[in-house]
């Protein structure tokens, strides 16, 4: 089975479903994974003013984390940081397109709506767009993720509010999420922000919970066709 995760920046796809790649990559399916933006740049004043040698290096961080988790192939692109909403939708959907005419995904992965982060939004919206189910398309399933500092930031105030219905157990693969996560360096951020260690494993040990397992990743089904 083929299987695609797209995500608006690096670390998104790690935060979102790293565990569960890993997984899914542990039981023979291939993984692939593409990242749509550049990152960082929203940190300056000007996308400019970036510099060029940290972008590099986030790069370099992207695809060792694509083999850590046992991705077949990673699509690195360079959408504006945080600037999506500037891009014409249309845009963005041709870019997911020809994602699924590459590597004629199964399921995919990606982003929720209701996240705050206007990227993750965009990206939501661009792979409903590119998987509409007519005839002979090759995605069957559609997930969607949650990426803490975002999904959990927009406090239920954007919709559609993150309701998962679909929970993949991690527990033997969450030290490599953890590990991925240390690759890091500009995104990994000391407890108690959601994106350190000690809150990734409280988040995962919850859904977990929920679920009934040690660990797990939280999903919500958009469309499953069988």
């Amino acid at each position: 089975m083929n299987i695609v995760v797209v995500a608006a920046h690096p670390d998104d796809e790690l935060l979102g479903c790293g565990g569960t790649a890993a997984r899914l990559a542990r039981e023979g399916h291939s993984v692939y994974m593409a990242i749509l933006g550049e990152g960082i740049t929203s940190r300056r004043r000007q996308r400019e003013g970036a510099d060029p040698s940290v972008l590099k290096s986030l790069r370099v961080c992207s695809q060792r984390v694509a083999d850590l988790l046992g991705v077949k192939e990673l699509s690195l692109h360079n959408l504006p940081d945080n600037r999506f909403d500037s891009l014409p939708l249309l845009d963005v959907v041709k870019v997911v397109e020809e994602l699924i005419e590459r590597w004629r995904p199964s399921a995919i992965y990606t982003h929720h709506g209701g996240d705050l982060n206007v990227d993750h939004q965009v990206v939501s919206r661009a792979v409903l767009t590119a998987t509409r189910p007519v005839k002979g398309h090759p995605v069957r399933e559609l997930y969607m993720f949650e990426i803490a500092s975002s999904t959990e930031w927009a406090f239920q105030q954007l919709a559609p509010v993150f309701r998962p219905n679909v929970f993949f157990d991690i527990a033997d693969t969450l030290s490599l999420k953890l590990e991925g996560m240390g690759q890091y360096e500009s995104e990994f951020r000391k407890f108690p922000h959601p994106r350190s260690p000690e809150a990734l494993t409280a988040i995962a040990q919850r859904w977990g919970s929920v679920a009934g397992c040690e660990a797990a990743e939280a999903f919500e089904a958009v469309r499953l066709i069988r």
